[in-house]
């Protein structure tokens, strides 16, 4: 029985990306908000919690702060804007 199929390719079209400069380096972290985002990956949590007992031990003038968005793959512009207007760097955690 000779039947005719449709085979789609997977591989799609890449989109076209431009590269982007790095933030800034700050000369150091004391007195700074650091906002460690939970990006909410498997076991993010747990990769944030050592993150934040290392900056406690390690930079103690340092100021780290927990955030995450309200749901996972979805943007949240209202955590984005927090971060950027509030914060003097972002950590982004996504587990393993």
């Amino acid at each position: 029985m000779a039947e005719k199929i449709t085979v789609h390719d997977p591989r799609g079209f890449p989109p076209k990306v431009e590269g982007k400069r790095l933030a800034p380096r700050l000369d150091n972290l004391d007195g700074k908000k650091i906002y460690l985002v939970d990006c909410l990956f498997d076991n993010s949590q747990a990769f944030m919690n050592e993150m934040h007992d290392w900056f406690t031990t390690n930079l103690p003038a340092a100021n780290p702060v927990h955030i995450k968005p309200y749901e996972s793959w979805v943007d949240d512009p209202a955590m984005r804007t927090r971060v950027a207007e509030d914060g003097d760097a972002a950590i982004l955690g996504v587990g393993n």
